[in-house]
């Protein structure tokens, strides 16, 4: 069976502008069918660390807010703190970041609780006893919402290829054990003859894994790297890379399989944002250039269609002339071509999208249903 996602294009018209249009959206994508009277509504998204102006806009999230406190809910916005330490690694520094990048009651209508806690500790283990997670350790917030509502920015990401609804959901809602153990599969490698020496991965690197050796290359350590994947997206010269030993693909598949944690026994909804599709993952405290002209919005009750159907979008796309794949190879417009794979080569993003289909989180199969 096929599942339904939603789309509507970015293309607008006077007396239909894209919050009427994502308000249509989900509406046609049959998110009246929720039963969220007197129920807390996680809506599940990514603040944007400080700095990055590729995440999703608060106005959007102001949308779907005043559309279930109508239906009767109790909305929250929500994330998980991060593993690495940056300026969302606690609740307090967590929730001026998600002020300062404009989450909060006045712009958006409802408070922003963090998930796990001040310090990422506060997690519910939640049995699921598939293939390498047996307890996932999901922030409580989380855990004890009724309903969950999965507000995705869709871009690339220098250790799953993509970001969507998948990653949102399973990194996004883990702790910081839960995150170390999806992590931890995930440590990358140095090919020393890549290394220029410019030191942006020993800067970058939260717990200081990473030092110069005697041939003035720059090396891990494996005792101290935790996998957080930031000397990845901080490299330009290919040195450091994902492990091309499944290692990022086992990453994938833990992480369907903590989306899979917080998904079951739960009412859910997904929406994602195919815009701004930058190269890397907002976690990073600025954004590159974008990969793709803007796409559209997208909406599903299945994330695992719901992520094929963009990454579907996104590779039928035209790239920019200016973006990071263009830079890499003789310039031309790329259709039809997996930008992902252009854009993090040792990075094989199917890998979770097929195991998510595998532990029946969703289809692959989908029919896409555009909205006007």
């Amino acid at each position: 069976m096929k599942s339904k996602v939603f789309f509507t294009s970015v293309r607008t018209r006077p007396g239909n502008n894209m919050y009427d249009k994502l308000e249509k959206l989900i509406n046609k994508a049959g998110i009246d069918s929720l039963e969220v009277k007197d129920k807390l509504v996680a809506l599940k998204i990514h603040f944007g660390e400080p700095g990055n102006l590729a995440y999703i806009r608060p106005n959007y999230a102001a949308r779907i807010v005043k559309k279930i406190k109508e239906m009767g809910g109790k909305p929250f916005l929500t994330d998980s703190n991060t593993l690495y330490y940056g300026r969302r690694a606690n609740a307090v520094d967590h929730l001026e970041a998600a002020m300062e990048n404009g989450f909060n009651r006045i712009a958006v209508g409802c408070d922003v609780i963090i998930a796990d806690g001040l310090t990422g500790t506060d997690a519910a283990e939640i049995p699921v006893n598939l293939k390498y997670v047996k307890q996932a350790k999901i922030g409580t917030i989380i855990a004890d919402s009724n309903i969950i509502i999965s507000i995705n920015h869709f871009k690339g990401h220098e250790q799953t290829g993509f970001g969507g609804a998948l990653k949102n959901i399973g990194m996004g809602s883990g702790s910081r054990k839960g995150k170390m153990e999806m992590h931890s599969a995930s440590k990358p490698e140095m090919i020393e003859e890549n290394c220029v020496a410019c030191g942006m991965c020993i800067k970058n690197c939260p717990e200081e894994a990473i030092a110069y050796n005697s041939r003035k290359k720059a090396q891990i350590d494996y005792e101290k790297c935790i996998g957080c994947g930031q000397c990845v997206a901080s490299c330009h010269y290919g040195s450091a890379r994902a492990k091309y030993d499944q290692s990022a693909e086992i990453l994938g598949e833990m992480i369907a399989e903590y989306a899979f944690a917080v998904l079951e026994g739960k009412q859910h909804f997904h929406i994602s944002f195919i815009m701004n599709v930058s190269p890397d993952c907002d976690c990073w405290g600025f954004n590159d250039y974008p990969l793709i002209p803007d796409i559209g919005m997208a909406a599903s009750f299945d994330p695992v269609a719901l992520d094929q159907a963009s990454v579907d979008m996104v590779i039928s796309a035209p790239t920019l002339p200016n973006c990071r794949i263009n830079k890499k190879h003789v310039h031309n417009h790329f259709i039809g071509k997996d930008k992902f794979a252009l854009t993090h080569p040792n990075v094989h993003w199917d890998a979770g999208l097929a195991h998510a289909e595998k532990i029946a989180l969703g289809t692959r199969k989908y029919e896409l249903v555009v909205v006007k």
